[in-house]
């Protein structure tokens, strides 16, 4: 089975870079003015940008809120360049909503089990008990010509991020992740396995997961995407991702709005692909719809966002 994934290259990117810390009101005021914290008066908003030593302008930028001296979680992130870096945009006005819905209907025993950067994020601004707590960079998002540097990399972001993972948590994300890329049905009940006992339990998924998913196993799961500009032409949208499924023989595909005028696409690969458990609880074009399936029942939607209660 083939793995699709998009790079759009206009030149190589330096391998070094930093994060480094500016004022909140520089940058795109737009970008923190949606991230409202009303709700959490107690964290600290940080805004930075990431810098290379041989490029001017910042390739990316991100907001950060603290709790005190605890480690920074990621609350917003924003890509400056034409490559595949590091993270996938999301709207943060999204996450403050599912926050705030699990922080009233979840029941204060239950166990969240998210992608590690959501887990993170839902940890932050409702305190439930999370699988898992640390920043754990899988999969590390590079460009190609960084690659070499990944070890480095690697080291440079768990000690900006504070990562404290031991190897039980890293080896939990490992049977997590592995389960979003089998079949439905085996991967639901590998959740439960993992959980380890019938405490009441929720699945969360970010669309976005799809593609971080698709690069830890593409053998298992055919993941590209791209973006496309948003007109208003819901016509002419859907018969340009028609011809994108003909194009590059892809199976069916899923969107992501990023913007009022700019959506993402999200295409598998094959059949195969469209049957793991991920791909079952996101709604793709010609497939079974999320609140139709069999699998685990809907607790909430929000965007890009699903909520499923683990059977």
């Amino acid at each position: 089975m083939l793995g699709w994934f998009f790079y759009l290259w206009f030149k190589p990117l330096p391998i070094l870079y930093s994060y480094e810390q500016i004022p909140l009101d520089q940058g795109d005021k737009k970008r923190i003015s949606k991230i409202d914290l009303s709700s959490w008066p107690e964290l600290k908003l940080e805004r930075y940008q990431v810098k290379t030593i041989d490029v001017d302008k910042p390739i990316a930028e991100m907001i950060v809120a603290r709790r005190g001296n605890d480690a920074p979680v990621l609350l917003d992130w924003k890509n400056n360049t034409a490559e595949v870096l590091y993270n996938l945009e999301k709207k943060p006005s999204e996450l403050m909503e599912l926050a705030s819905v699990i922080g009233k209907h979840a029941a204060p025993e239950s166990l969240i089990l998210s992608w590690w950067d959501t887990a993170r994020q839902i940890k932050l601004l409702t305190g439930r008990d999370t699988l898992f707590t640390n920043h754990l960079n899988e999969p590390l998002i590079l460009p190609l010509p960084w690659l070499e540097q990944s070890k480095v990399i690697q080291a440079y972001e768990e000690a900006f991020w504070g990562n404290t993972a031991d190897s039980q948590e890293q080896e939990h994300f490992k049977r997590f992740s592995a389960a979003l890329a089998l079949p439905a049905e085996q991967g639901i009940q590998k959740l439960r396995e993992l959980i380890g006992s019938d405490r009441e339990a929720y699945l969360v998924i970010h669309v976005t997961d799809l593609y971080k998913l698709g690069l830890m196993y593409p053998d298992k799961i055919g993941v590209a995407y791209k973006n496309f500009p948003l007109t208003g032409n819901m016509h002419g949208m859907i018969n340009h991702m028609k011809v994108q499924l003909k194009e590059h023989d892809f199976h069916t595909y899923t969107l992501q709005s990023l913007a009022d005028d700019e959506i993402r696409a999200f295409f598998l690969s094959d059949e195969v692909s469209s049957e793991t458990l991920i791909a079952r609880l996101l709604p793709f074009v010609d497939k079974k719809a999320p609140t139709e399936q069999d699998i685990a029942p809907v607790a909430y939607q929000q965007g890009g966002y699903w909520v499923y209660k683990i059977p």
